[in-house]
């Protein structure tokens, strides 16, 4: 098996209106493809990353919340790479979005900071 990327995440929100905002005006994604599905009551937003990637965000009826915050089973964080830290804290700061105090990796020493999604998804950004 060779694997040669990731394809997309898929995420389900809890307000498609309010997640759709987020992910399109605040991180800047690029919709692709959005379609309501009658037999689920489910919007499905595809958003184009700049590397090819795809998120797929998702409204369902009454979804279950997420267990714990961050450590839970499953996908702990989505991670974005950027190449200028500082000017994309800048950018969250400016739509009214909470980021966390930025942060130097241990092992990398590369800076990198959180916010949530309006789910309370964390989100990483990691600086190149």
């Amino acid at each position: 098996m060779q694997l040669s990327a990731i394809h997309h995440v898929a995420l389900i929100c809890s307000d498609y209106e309010r997640s759709k905002r987020f992910y399109t005006q605040v991180l800047g994604l690029r919709p692709l493809a959005e379609v309501y599905r009658q037999a689920r009551r489910s919007y499905k937003l595809d958003l184009a990353l700049p590397d090819g990637g795809q998120i797929e965000l998702f409204s369902f009826p009454d979804p279950p919340p997420r267990p714990s915050y961050p450590e839970a089973c499953g996908l702990r964080h989505l991670a974005f790479a950027v190449a200028d830290l500082d000017a994309c804290v800048a950018e969250l700061q400016a739509h009214a979005v909470a980021v966390e105090p930025v942060r130097i990796d241990e092992y990398t020493g590369r800076r990198f900071t959180f916010c949530a999604d309006p789910d309370g998804l964390p989100i990483e950004f990691y600086e190149r």
